[in-house]
């Protein structure tokens, strides 16, 4: 029997200017960035689904994130007739909010990620879910004061997650964010829930309490990012926002927009991320010490940057740099989680560099950026910069100085279980494979240790 054809898709796709054509190839690349490479929508398949026919859940998502983009609006499977494919047990949408209870909301997310249900493990980024903290963020909401029963809670209680959250970091910044993964999102979604639902003495206490929590939901989004899972890390920095709201702590909120900020670009979606930047600087400005100013500063720089605004970019990474110049290490707040500001500033000024196609420059920051990590405490990111200023040195036609800054990489890497330095390494072979068809002695030697090193990362 013939289906009726499905018009509010027709209608959308028309709205959008795409082509079938440049639908397909969008869809395939989101469902790329998600870490599900084996979807392989073609032109005849959009055909197919506007003559009334249906994807399977996982690619109407991505075609879903597809069409909201282009239209610069978020759409529903209703919008795009196509609600029949919607499965109750997946819910497409679980995490993309900042309203309602964030405890629970990360008890869901949670139990999915340590389940490894790929509705969640594949979601694709979501340029609408970008947004929904700028508005949020103006907001002045009501605070929850309910006794919730099952035990009492208080100072030492704080203290005792705020332990936990920095020896998980300090893990995570040395061995990479595949070590203690699920130890992390167990330890949120159940010790750290049940936490947040005892009684207080106090509200100061409750909210102490939510803005411990919000750094371990950070923390979770961050390992989430490591593994290239986007889609998931922004839903547990959603819900660390929702929870910073709660802690009715504007220093919070400011540390995840400006993730989210960092995120939409490194995902190269820059929609929304000047607004993200420009209100983490608004809304940190006057009650964190200097050094903590910059990481605001320079994110607002970078920001700029993919704007192409760049005078104003270039004044405000000299601004951060000038006040990450100030002291050694941050004072208080989730800030001193994550090494030395000045390092920071520097790996994100050498990206504005790299943007500008200025790489002598890139070079020098990432090399800077390097010597700051420098010690074993913060061994990925050492590495990765050193992979970066490696690519820099590349650029500048510099082959003999490039890979021994990335065998100086490979070594940095060892005993690292991290996405990210296994797709630098891969970046790197992409790098050296135009010089091994020249027989170019250095980069033939590398480009076999990058290739056993991969092998060898991709044991269990």
């Amino acid at each position: 029997m013939d289906r009726p054809p499905n018009i509010r898709l027709m209608r959308a796709i028309e709205q959008s200017g795409l082509s079938y054509d440049d639908l397909a190839r969008a869809v395939r690349a989101v469902a790329t960035a998600s870490g599900d490479a084996g979807i392989r929508t073609s032109k005849s398949n959009i055909a197919y689904w506007v003559r009334g026919a249906a994807p399977n859940f996982r690619t109407a998502r991505y075609l879903l994130e597809v069409l909201s983009r282009q239209l610069a609006r978020p759409l529903t499977l209703e919008d795009i007739g196509l609600l029949s494919v919607r499965q109750d047990s997946e819910p497409e949408d679980l995490g993309l909010t900042v309203e309602g209870d964030p405890v629970e909301t990360l008890g869901w997310i949670g139990r999915a990620d340590i389940e490894r249900r790929t509705f969640l493990t594949r979601a694709a980024y979501s340029v609408a879910g970008a947004a929904l903290p700028l508005d949020a963020a103006h907001e002045i909401e009501e605070r929850t004061r309910r006794a919730v029963s099952g035990g009492t809670a208080g100072a030492s209680e704080v203290e005792a997650v705020r332990d936990m959250v920095a020896m998980f970091t300090a893990i995570d910044e040395r061995h990479g964010g595949q070590h203690g993964r699920s130890t992390v999102v167990q330890y949120l979604t159940d010790d750290v829930k049940r936490l947040c639902n005892s009684r207080f003495q106090t509200q100061a206490q409750r909210q102490e309490m939510y803005s411990a929590a919000g750094s371990l939901a950070y923390l979770a989004g961050w390992k989430a990012y490591d593994a290239g899972e986007h889609g998931l890390a922004q839903r547990y920095y959603l819900q660390a926002f929702s929870l910073a709201r709660r802690a009715d702590n504007p220093t919070d909120q400011a540390y995840v927009l400006r993730i989210l900020a960092h995120h939409g670009m490194d995902n190269g979606r820059p929609e929304h991320v000047l607004g993200l930047a420009e209100k983490a600087v608004s809304l940190s400005r006057g009650k964190v010490d200097p050094v903590t100013e910059s990481l605001f500063v320079i994110c607002r720089a970078r920001a700029l940057a993919e704007s192409e605004r760049f005078t104003d970019a270039h004044r405000e990474a000299e601004r951060a740099r000038e006040l990450a110049a100030r002291g050694d290490r941050a004072e208080k707040g989730w800030a001193t989680l994550w090494g030395a500001p000045s390092a920071t500033v520097d790996a994100h000024t050498a990206k504005i560099h790299e943007r500008l196609g200025d790489h002598a420059a890139a070079e020098a920051h990432h090399a800077s950026a390097r010597k700051r990590y420098g010690s074993t405490k913060h061994q990925r990111i050492a590495a990765l910069s050193a992979a970066a200023e490696g690519h820099a040195q590349l650029r500048q036609g510099q082959i003999e100085r490039a890979c021994g800054t990335w065998g100086q990489a490979l070594d940095s890497m060892t005993g690292i279980r991290s996405s990210r330095t296994r797709k630098a390494v891969r970046s790197i072979r992409a790098d050296l494979a135009r010089f091994q068809a020249r027989g170019a002695r250095p980069a033939l030697e590398l480009d076999e240790r990058a290739r056993t090193w991969l092998h060898q990362a991709a044991r269990p």
